[in-house]
């Protein structure tokens, strides 16, 4: 009753978002990453989308004026990695804040000598946990260096659903936390080994930080650039591919 509820009030909120058809055309051709989606997947997309930008609080943040393409563009993408999970993975939190770019954030850490040291850490992207996540925006996609920002942020939020932000997220009760583990492990200490050894990677070198940037890392590559994951890490390809519900080659 309380989830049935739910969806209706969804529904009701999504059905005074207007989009039109040629603002879907053009959102969805700047965006390779839905490339394997058929047009009842791309419809589906387009409803759930609607109530992701009704149920989410949007800001921005510095000089920018987030418009309405903006908001669509980084919505569509939020959505695709829980199109066959459902928009209740994104429940807890309501906040969306938009930058013109890369950002800073500052940080303190605490040395083993208790020594804190405090910098500034530029950032595309931070999903915190029960709070917002934070996006960077770029005109030109050229200046992202190919990293979708929106998918690995998400990554991030399904990471954090069950506690720890560890590279496990909620596993479907079709999957084994055995499994899923023993492929990551292994794939994130060939990787590593690879990044130290100084490799020019076609994969992005910061998943080698730890299991959680890896996890985030590898799903963006599993919707941007499934052919490269799938070539160097098979198992990981196929965890992913049954944790999404989703084939995008096919």
């Amino acid at each position: 009753m309380i989830r049935a509820f739910r969806a209706w009030r969804r529904q009701r909120a999504a059905d005074r978002i207007q989009v039109s058809e040629a603002q879907w055309a053009a959102t969805e051709a700047r965006l390779p990453c839905l490339g394997h989606l058929d047009a009842d997947d791309r419809a589906r997309l387009r409803v759930m989308t609607r109530e992701f930008l009704a149920e989410k609080e949007w800001a921005s943040a510095g000089d920018l004026r987030l418009s309405p393409d903006m908001q669509l563009s980084i919505a569509l993408q939020a959505c695709l990695p829980v199109l066959n999970l459902g928009l209740d993975h994104y429940r807890g939190w309501v906040g969306i804040v938009v930058y013109p770019g890369d950002f800073v954030i500052p940080r303190s850490i605490m040395d083993e000598d208790g020594v804190v040291h405090e910098y500034d850490d530029t950032v595309l992207g931070e999903a915190w946990e029960g709070g917002p996540v934070l996006v960077s925006w770029f005109d030109d996609v050229a200046d992202a260096d190919g990293a979708n920002v929106v998918i690995h942020e998400f990554a991030h939020k399904l990471d954090m659903e069950n506690g720890a932000v560890d590279g496990i997220p909620r596993l479907p009760d079709d999957m084994t936390r055995t499994a899923w583990i023993d492929t990551f492990a292994s794939a994130l200490e060939d990787f590593q080994s690879r990044v130290d050894a100084g490799e020019d990677t076609l994969l992005d070198p910061y998943a080698a930080e730890d299991p959680a940037e890896f996890f985030a890392v590898m799903s963006e590559a599993f919707f941007q650039t499934p052919g490269l994951l799938r070539h160097d890490y098979p198992a990981v390809y196929e965890q992913l591919q049954r944790f999404y519900r989703q084939t995008p080659l096919g």
